[in-house]
């Protein structure tokens, strides 16, 4: 039901969902180019972030996306509360014609629906959370924007926001919000 409600131009539609003889399977759109993750390893690889003009254009259109999801609504027009909680480059696709579309809602969490997260898990990837989702606070709309600053950030620079030699030193470096200069 709930992917039925995201149909926008900038989030990849999922078509079906189910299993077959105790197989699970998604189908979703057929997104032609790759995901953010390996363009901008591309990029560095050459030497060289991404321009500002093509940060803004992805920038813009991940955060029409998001926002469609965000004011996502129910049958009886209840907001639906939801927040993707991993917006990363991994979850991030760009056509070739230069699309950009969020993808992987797999975590997200509708507000009327959250199940609350075991104590000592987290869900996402730490070097794109924002503070309070590292900290295990409520999340909500702020966070995802927060995470596609720190995407956004990295498409600039060639580089994460927040570096360290374990996830457990990231975790605590998103945590204290300590960034680069």
């Amino acid at each position: 039901v709930l992917a039925a409600r995201l149909t926008h131009a900038n989030i990849v539609q999922i078509y079906d969902f189910g299993s077959v003889d105790g197989t699970y399977f998604i189908a979703m759109e057929w997104v032609d180019g790759v995901d953010l993750r390996c363009l901008l390893r591309t990029a560095k690889e050459r030497g060289r972030a991404l321009q500002p003009a093509e940060v803004a254009a992805i920038g813009e259109a991940l955060a029409r996306g998001l926002g469609y999801a965000h004011a996502a609504a129910g049958e009886d027009g209840t907001p639906l509360g939801l927040v993707h909680r991993d917006v990363s480059p991994h979850n991030i696709m760009i056509s070739r014609t230069g699309e950009a579309k969020v993808t992987d809602f797999g975590i997200a969490k509708a507000a009327a629906r959250a199940s609350h997260t075991a104590t000592g898990t987290i869900n996402g990837k730490v070097a794109y959370m924002a503070p309070e989702q590292a900290s295990g606070q409520p999340v909500d709309a702020r966070s995802d924007q927060f995470a596609l600053g720190l995407v956004l950030w990295e498409c600039l620079t060639g580089e994460r926001l927040f570096q360290g030699d374990s996830d457990l030193e990231i975790l605590r470096r998103v945590v204290s919000c300590a960034t680069q200069p």
